[in-house]
């Protein structure tokens, strides 16, 4: 066991935290995301019991996002003629990104295709259990300073 790890980071996720390197990019993927078939080319962690904004706080615990980049955080935007409102989650996220980086967590709000397309690159997607629609949300990694 260790000290001071969020419970919901597995060794396997702790694994591929700290391999990826400045820019590589990560999915937290909600239930309905195709991870599987997305991730083809990436690591996909499994974590079907879990929900996205626990996943966010516990992983923002350990990796900074990128601030060479205008907006390191990218959320899938509500496809056009969808009638859901603004997804609730959103705020969610946006307070757990302003509690770890407070001066830096723009968030780029991509077009669903453009999102897949980006999520292929992707180093790693965590597959969820997340219920609440367009929860997807894609990080880019910072450098860690001492």
């Amino acid at each position: 066991m260790l000290k001071g790890i969020p419970k919901v980071l597995t060794p396997d996720l702790l694994k591929v935290l700290c391999e990826m390197g400045h820019g590589d990019e990560l999915v937290i993927a909600d239930g309905n995301f195709p991870s599987e078939s997305v991730g083809k080319n990436a690591v996909v962690i499994r974590l079907d019991g879990q929900n996205v904004p626990e996943v966010l706080d516990a992983v923002l615990t350990l990796i900074p996002l990128d601030a060479y980049v205008e907006k390191p955080v990218a959320l899938m935007e509500v496809a056009p003629g969808d009638t859901c409102p603004t997804p609730a989650i959103w705020a969610t996220y946006e307070e757990i990104l302003k509690k770890h980086e407070p001066a830096h967590c723009a968030i780029d709000y991509t077009e669903r295709f453009a999102f897949y397309e980006r999520a292929k690159k992707a180093y790693a997607i965590i597959a969820t259990g997340e219920e609440a629609i367009y929860a997807n949300v894609l990080l880019k990694k910072g450098v860690v300073k001492n």
